[in-house]
């Protein structure tokens, strides 16, 4: 799931496919160098949530700032790169073949979600605090035995409490609880990506 926490006027990220394209199309499309033809531009502002399902192809424009929750996974392919280089001053490697088995080529849709209910899928779970834009003051929640919480701090300042800790917070900074750390407090005013694992 990727969250704009910020961006640059006119941001846009690729998510999916326009239309439907074949192996083969895929796979021609990437070695003559003109895959982002068939990919979703997606204009994107500051608030908005695109839930990224396996499988779609997806990357970050310039000028945005995001921040991803995700199942932890060590396989990322790499179909396209920009022309960018590695430290070695080489091309970096594309995953072509494994790419092509795994993509979903058909044409997907931009499902817009509300606060503060961000996504939920059999991983994990996001909550915002924010509603339509006013910034949330004096929170109280609770971690239980079943899954850690993840608290990213999007905008404000103020202490997050836990026990007999307290902490200071601002912009960007996240915090994790583990299990059954029990009642925390959010004091000050923020907007915040709320996680837990399912």
């Amino acid at each position: 799931m990727w969250y704009i926490m910020d961006c640059e006027e006119g941001a846009f990220l690729y998510y999916g496919f326009k239309k439907e394209v074949s192996k083969e199309e895929f796979e021609e499309r990437i070695k003559t160098d003109t895959l982002l033809e068939v990919l979703n531009a997606v204009p994107v502002q500051k608030g908005d949530v695109l839930f990224i399902e396996a499988g779609t192809i997806h990357a970050i424009g310039k000028g945005i700032v995001i921040a991803e929750i995700q199942q932890n996974s060590n396989v990322t392919y790499r179909v396209y790169d920009f022309g960018r280089v590695g430290k070695d001053g080489k091309k970096r490697e594309l995953h072509i073949d494994k790419a092509v088995e795994v993509t979903n080529r058909v044409p997907i849709s931009r499902k817009n979600t509300c606060y503060p209910h961000v996504a939920s899928c059999d991983y994990f779970t996001v909550d915002c605090l924010n509603m339509d834009g006013k910034l949330i003051s004096n929170v109280k929640g609770s971690v239980n035995e079943d899954s850690f919480v993840s608290i990213l701090i999007m905008e404000g300042e103020g202490t997050i409490s836990c026990g007999e800790e307290k902490i200071p917070y601002r912009k960007g900074d996240s915090f994790f609880m583990s299990a059954g750390s029990g009642e925390y407090e959010i004091n000050g005013s923020c907007e915040a990506l709320i996680t837990t694992v399912e």
